[in-house]
């Protein structure tokens, strides 16, 4: 199982942040590959900046530093993840969400988050009650 984490299950992730399960955070554990892509970074420096997300430290390089203390790899944004926009239906107005089911589809990967909205997407996912 290749997995793309969503941004909030990065951050519980890292942090043992309790609203994730344990049979969550060992799928992670136990999974071929977890992924964070570049645009949850994107996403949490701004809003970290906005100051809608506190963090213990400044998102650079401290988010980095922890994506690979906890050996998750890095996903770059690739143009064959952004031409799939324009097909995709628009279940989400979250840009970041957006783009995060684009890179599943494009990376067959499997997308780990709460939002129940993103299971609208032809992307798989973990729905909300995996979580608990």
């Amino acid at each position: 199982m290749r997995l793309l984490l969503d941004t909030h299950i990065f951050l519980w992730y890292i942090t043992g942040d309790s609203r994730i399960s344990q049979a969550m955070r060992e799928a992670i554990e136990n999974s071929e590959a977890a992924f964070l892509s570049v645009v949850s970074l994107w996403e949490a420096t701004i809003k970290y900046h906005l100051g809608k997300l506190p963090l213990p430290e400044e998102p650079h390089p401290w988010l980095g530093l922890q994506r690979e203390e906890h050996g998750i790899q890095s996903l770059p944004l690739y143009e064959g993840a952004v031409v799939r926009l324009g097909g995709l239906p628009l279940h989400h107005r979250d840009p970041f969400d957006r783009i995060l089911v684009c890179q599943a589809l494009e990376h067959d990967l499997e997308i780990v988050s709460v939002d129940s909205v993103l299971s609208k997407y032809p992307a798989p996912l973990w729905s909300a009650a995996d979580t608990h």
